[in-house]
């Protein structure tokens, strides 16, 4: 199997080294939305995926950085495709607690109408809005969800620590509080744009 993963992987090098020039426009730079999409949902997929990691040899493998164990293309592949799903999960999970606490301890969801989005103007003044604020919110919020349940899971398969408990409930209020200031900018400024008229 080692074999065929060398094999594979110069092949893969030496295709991008022979079709350089040629694809050398078709990868994107680093922008605001795909910045907004790996944040909101990569990251918090990834943390995930490390939490569940004790209870899969596969996943552990992807996840392996020893030089004998590197990870491979195709395990590459895997994390991406994993932590994006688990991101989605993680999202679902967020909407459900974290946002309906959130409108239940102060932080109201607007009344907006989406009639004002027509304009050319008010569409991408909302979508930078979604892509400068709300995405921070998923990021924050969706942090939260996961980390908390990283920590349960790899903590139930290898052991809790004091201090591994303590940093993680204080990386939870840093990100509860992140998100509570991050969805009511959001919103405040939204509501600028979006307010019926």
């Amino acid at each position: 199997m080692r074999g065929f993963h060398a094999n594979t992987t110069n092949a893969v090098v030496q295709f991008a080294r022979v079709n350089e020039d040629r694809y050398a426009g078709d990868v994107k730079d680093v922008t605001t939305s795909n910045f907004g999409l790996l944040i909101a949902f990569v990251l918090p997929g990834f943390v995930l995926l490390w939490g569940i990691a004790p209870y899969s040899q596969t996943v552990t493998h992807w996840l392996a950085h020893a030089n004998s164990d590197a990870p491979t293309v195709g395990g590459f592949l895997y994390v991406t495709l994993a932590s994006v799903g688990l991101g989605q999960l993680v999202s679902t999970l967020r909407w459900l607690l974290i946002d309906s606490l959130h409108h239940r301890t102060g932080i109201a969801p607007p009344a907006w109408s989406f009639r004002e989005l027509r304009s050319k103007e008010a569409s991408g003044a909302f979508e930078r809005l979604v892509d400068d604020h709300y995405r921070f919110y998923q990021f924050h919020a969706n942090g939260f969800v996961a980390l908390t349940l990283a920590f349960l899971t790899h903590g139930v398969a290898t052991g809790f620590s004091t201090s591994g408990f303590v940093a993680v409930v204080l990386c939870d209020v840093l990100l509860f509080v992140g998100s509570r200031d991050t969805l009511s900018r959001y919103y405040r400024r939204a509501e600028q744009v979006l307010a019926p008229e």
